[in-house]
């Protein structure tokens, strides 16, 4: 049978993603309601969650994907040092319960932000071997939150892979947060309002639609098994398409599936700033995990589309 996996934030657009392709393959997938609210709560309901897992695990080897994090660019250093804190708690519970001498090893999944890594590093596109050089908070909490996994793999014997995951889009994603650019062309095209860009339309990003991001994540995480990788290790790799649109692109990628033009306003913001305007991607490890069909942009668009639909309440409200 394969290893069972806690799904941490699977109540994201990353973590339902995960969820449904795991089982898909077999696994037991555990998931807890964390009270991301309230710290010291949320401490405890995950310590309670390795200790389900534990259980679960049953002596054998055990997978955590960690997806959580409600951090944007401009979220607040406050908050952002809230959920680092709370991260590290959780990678210390995880040491407690889990990884304990003589028993079974583990293997666990980080979703970090490329664009947030990469955001004022030169010379794109940008691979593994490209030194971070963050613009904004986010990005910095983004790299703490590598450190703090690559030490806990380097002491507790567990198996990480940090996930360096470009713009990703599709179904479900929160639209509370203030991301997600296709989510917003799809909501204001569905609402009739005008979309608010601040950036040029020559911003160039990697657009991965969530159900290539999971299945790729999912296989990541079977290569982490392979001998070739040691207890201990943390291998970092950029979860992308390796195919950069610009924004003008997805703009006319839109208006072939809305059949009209999103309504488009030129604004100014001050996050701005801590966008780059090149942002595209190249993975140089584990390449082989990259030879695979992705879904088109038109595609995803319209499954998105299709989606928000769904949502729509009586009074056509999202």
């Amino acid at each position: 049978m394969p290893d069972p996996v806690w799904v941490v934030g699977a109540g994201g657009l990353l973590g339902r993603g995960l969820v449904s392709e795991l089982r898909s393959r077999g696994h037991e997938v555990l998931t807890s309601s964390i009270p991301w609210h309230d710290p010291a709560a949320a401490k405890t309901a995950l310590a309670a969650g390795a200790t389900e897992l534990l259980l679960q695990a049953n002596g054998q080897s055990w997978l955590i994907a960690w997806c959580a994090g409600a951090g944007v660019t401009g979220t607040s250093q406050t908050d952002l040092d809230s959920e680092l804190d709370v991260f590290k708690a959780a990678l210390d519970s995880i040491t407690d319960v889990l990884c304990r001498p003589g028993s079974a090893r583990g293997r666990l999944f980080l979703a970090s932000s490329a664009g947030g890594v990469y955001a004022g590093a030169p010379n794109p596109p940008y691979s593994e071997v490209s030194i971070p050089q963050p613009l904004a908070p986010y990005g910095f909490a983004k790299l703490a939150a590598e450190r703090a996994a690559t030490e806990f793999a380097s002491s507790s014997g567990t198996r990480v892979m940090v996930g360096r995951v470009a713009n990703l889009y599709g179904p479900g994603q929160n639209l509370a947060k203030p991301q997600g650019l296709i989510s917003v062309f799809a909501k204001a095209h569905l609402t009739g309002q005008p979309v608010s860009v601040y950036v040029s339309l020559d911003t160039l990003r990697d657009y991965i639609f969530i159900d290539d991001a999971a299945a790729l994540i999912a296989d990541c995480l079977n290569r982490l098994s392979e001998p070739d990788v040691s207890d201990g290790e943390t291998i970092t790799k950029i979860l992308a398409t390796q195919r950069a649109d610009t924004i003008g692109a997805l703009i006319g990628a839109c208006r072939t599936v809305f059949k009209r033009r999103p309504r488009i306003v030129l604004g100014a913001s001050p996050h701005a700033k801590a966008q780059a305007h090149d942002l595209r991607l190249k993975s140089v490890v584990w390449t082989e995990l990259d030879n695979r069909p992705f879904t088109p942009l038109p595609v995803g668009i319209n499954a998105t589309v299709r989606d928000m639909q769904s949502l729509r309440g009586a009074d056509g409200a999202l």
